[in-house]
This record gives C-alpha cells, sequence and structure tokens, in this order.
C-alpha cells in the first residue's frame, strides 16, 4: 500500500525555519500558508522565501519580517543557523518561565497560544500537529524549568517566529498533502551555545529532552545544529527514524540555515510516496533468572531498564532449582541496545549471567492523535495496518492527569477519550 510521505533528510540538524523553507522549495504553496496564517489573530507580518546557494546546493531561505522589531529579515532561530538571536531558548523561545503577566512584559503562555490554536479556523490536520508540536516543547521546557507545561512562557518575538514557524510547517505539509513524516537520524551539533542564563552544553537542554528516543547522528560541524522547534517537530510527527526504504520520490526541497560550514547547511526533504512494508523487524529477548532478588530491586531495574531503552520489560514467577520460587525476567530491545541492557542487568540484580536470542516481529504502524473530551485534550496512540487504523489506545499519562485534575475516575476519562474518537471516526467517514 502506498502512502504520501514527508522524508526529512537532517543533512546539518534541524530548525523550524530551514523546514519550512525546504516544504516550499519542494513545492508547498506559500501564498496558502500566508492566507491561512492571517487568519490567526497574531501581528502583521511578512513571509517569504529568497534563494541562496550553500557549497554548491541552491537552497530556499526563509524570510520574515516582524514590525515589532523594526523589520528583520531572517529569523533570529539558532546560534548555527540564523543571525544571531537566540529566541529558540531561555532568552525567548520557550525558556522564559517566569512570573509575568500575560500582556505584560511580552509574554504569552503555552496555554494561551494553544488555546488560540484550537480554537482557530486552520484545517483540523494542521491544528492536531501544531499542537502536539507546541505540547512537546512545552513539555520539554516546562520539565527543565521545573514548571507545569502550560505555564511555560514565550517571549513575544519568540512566540510570534514560533507560531509562524509551527503552524507553517504544518500548513505546508497540509498543501503537500502529507500523510506521513519520517527522518533520517538527527545531528544536534556540538560544544557550547550562549543562552539567558549562561553557556549551555549542545544539545541544549530543552533539544535534548525533545530528542528522547530518537536516533543521533554524527555532527558534522560544532555549533547548534538543531533546535527546539526542529527537534519538536520531530518528535511530535515523525513516525519513523533510519535510511530510506521503499520510496519513490516525487519532488525534492532544500532549505538553507544562515551560517556557512565546510558542508552545505541545509535541511532536505524528499516527498513521494512510501510502500507499506511487511518486513519484520528484528529484535533481541535478554532473560535472567533469579532466586534472590527483592521486589524492590525488581522494580527499581524495570524502571532503569525502560529509562535507556527497552521495548518492553516483564517478570515470570518460575520454579528454580532446589525447589526454590523465582523470577525470570525478560526484557524485549533494539540490536543496538543489547549490549547496554546486558550489562544493567549484571550490575542490577543478582544473576550470575544473562541469556540473549535474537527473534522477529511484525509491529503496527504508530502514531499519535489528539482528541478533545469534556475533561481535557487526551493523546490516543493510533496503531495501523496496511493503512488502516486497527487499533486506538489512550495514553494513560493523559487519562490519569486529567483524572486527577478534574477529580473524576479514571475509566470516565478513559471512556471519554474512546468515545471522542469514534464519533470522529464516524464523521471522517460518513464524510
Amino acid at each position: 500500500m502506498m502512502s504520501r510521505t514527508l522524508y526529512v533528510d537532517c543533512i546539518s540538524g534541524m530548525s523550524g525555519d530551514m523546514l519550512l523553507a525546504a516544504l516550499i522549495d519542494a513545492g508547498a504553496d506559500l501564498q496558502y500558508v500566508k492566507r491561512e496564517l492571517e487568519k490567526l489573530p497574531v501581528d502583521e507580518f511578512d513571509l517569504w522565501v529568497d534563494t541562496v546557494d550553500k557549497r554548491g546546493i541552491t537552497a530556499k531561505k526563509l524570510g520574515i519580517r516582524l514590525p515589532e522589531v523594526g523589520g528583520r529579515q531572517g529569523h533570529g532561530h539558532s546560534h548555527s543557523h540564523e543571525d544571531g538571536h537566540s529566541h529558540e531558548h531561555g532568552n525567548g523561545h520557550l525558556g522564559h518561565a517566569h512570573g509575568h503577566s500575560d500582556d505584560q512584559g511580552g509574554h504569552r503562555k503555552a496555554a494561551m497560544i494553544l488555546e488560540m490554536i484550537r480554537e482557530s479556523e486552520l484545517p483540523e490536520r494542521v491544528i492536531a500537529r501544531s499542537t502536539a508540536i507546541f505540547e512537546a516543547i512545552a513539555v520539554a521546557e516546562g520539565k527543565i524549568h521545573g514548571i507545569d507545561p502550560a505555564d511555560v512562557h514565550f517571549h513575544e518575538v519568540g512566540a510570534m517566529d514560533s507560531i509562524l514557524d509551527t503552524i507553517g510547517i504544518c500548513l505546508a505539509m497540509e498543501s503537500l498533502q502529507v500523510e506521513r513524516v519520517f527522518s533520517s537520524a538527527v545531528p544536534t551539533g556540538y560544544g557550547k551555545v550562549k543562552m539567558a542564563h549562561g553557556l549551555y552544553p549542545i544539545p541544549a537542554p530543552a533539544t535534548a529532552e525533545l530528542l528522547k528516543g530518537i536516533p543521533l547522528a554524527k555532527s558534522p560541524a560544532e555549533g547548534e545544529l538543531t533546535t527546539p522547534t526542529g527537534a519538536g517537530v520531530l518528535k511530535a510527527l515523525a513516525t519513523r527514524f533510519g535510511p530510506l526504504e521503499n520510496f519513490t520520490v516525487e519532488a525534492i526541497g532544500y532549505g538553507a540555515g544562515t551560517k556557512d560550514f565546510a558542508h552545505p547547511n541545509v535541511v532536505r526533504v524528499l516527498l513521494g510516496q512510501a510502500v507499506e512494508s511487511t518486513a519484520r523487524e528484528t529484535i533481541h529477548v535478554l532473560e535472567a533468572q533469579v532466586d534472590d532478588c527483592s521486589a524492590e530491586t525488581c522494580g527499581y531495574v524495570m524502571e532503569r531498564l525502560f529509562e535507556v531503552g527497552a521495548l518492553d520489560v516483564y517478570f515470570t514467577s518460575v520454579q528454580m532449582k532446589k525447589n526454590r520460587p523465582g523470577t525470570l525476567v525478560s526484557v524485549l530491545c533494539a540490536p543496538a541496545d543489547v549490549v547496554r541492557m546486558e550489562e544493567l542487568l549484571l550490575r542490577e540484580t543478582t544473576t550470575f549471567g544473562v541469556r540473549q536470542s535474537v527473534w522477529t516481529r511484525r509491529a503496527l504502524e504508530r502514531e499519535f492523535e489528539e482528541v478533545e473530551t469534556a475533561y481535557g485534550p487526551v493523546r490516543l496512540k493510533i496503531g495501523r495496518l496496511d493503512g488502516q487504523v486497527v487499533q486506538a489506545t489512550p495514553e494513560y499519562e493523559d487519562v490519569a492527569r486529567l483524572a486527577h485534575m478534574k477529580d473524576v475516575p479514571f475509566r470516565e476519562v478513559y471512556r471519554a477519550a474512546v468515545y471522542e474518537n469514534k464519533k470522529r471516526s464516524l464523521s471522517t467517514e460518513s464524510r
């Protein structure tokens, strides 16, 4: 089965403005993007692309003019890609988690921006994708600063840049009729970057948080190559990471950053048809039996295994030699994680050895969508088989958080999410 797919090739990392420029270069309608953005209650702006040369590659460079800062060409996103501003980080983008009011000091709460998006007249899929990106970034920044994601503040200029980039990307995808997003591994850059609170390591804290679970590539240059907005897009929208497979390319676009390196400072997008692969993926199963490991230790080990990337961990009660009751610890992991998992089991449990076997599995293609319930928004994990939805499961964390906030039973929020998803599915089928 074929599916309209966008492949993001992070040759030199990723920022929001670079991706939007690349999508326009690949054929997205810039005028459509601008018309839709102008429907939002945001300050007057101008958006355009210039053609530039990056080490012999012709690419599009996004330009933006925001009247409130006196007119400025190009974004202020990151030291690697842009012109020296750092709205992506503690100097504005989502880093100012201070107590400013929403109409003073040039700050807007993440919750206000999310509400603006949800109440807009943008296409439904654009609203869902934009919301997912902003929520991912707000959660990461909130964790770094130790505050509720809803209370994370956007600096005025950073908020404008982020709104235009993020929603612009989702509109460009809609213009190109993108159904799925895949990505290469992501180079982050290395070194240090100056932010509002001082020198920070690269990747910056929020970027690192967003890239958890995403494969990283060797960085071709010193400096900040991937920004929080870029990482947020991949975290929220990309469903597969790795090299291109079974992909028929229809269009290619290049989006340029500002800085020049020894390599082309561009992000490349390939638009085309991806064949749903029925190939089975390889996983490794690690096993260890213990009869002298406390319940507390087993619980701790399970947490640690998940933290370092285990696909699944489970315990089985077994009867061991000398008629002792024991526990079989089973760990499912990717081939690249085997050594790390084995060492953790050997160090943290009482076992003297770990068995390993290689299995194959066929997994549903997974993506996340959001439904609005009477209690608040809930993400659903959607499982597809040959393009058809066969599973839709509300995310535990979202359900538990709302149940606690609204003081209602967990099962009520869960049922509400399932009901809203069914209602949406029926509405889609009837159109």
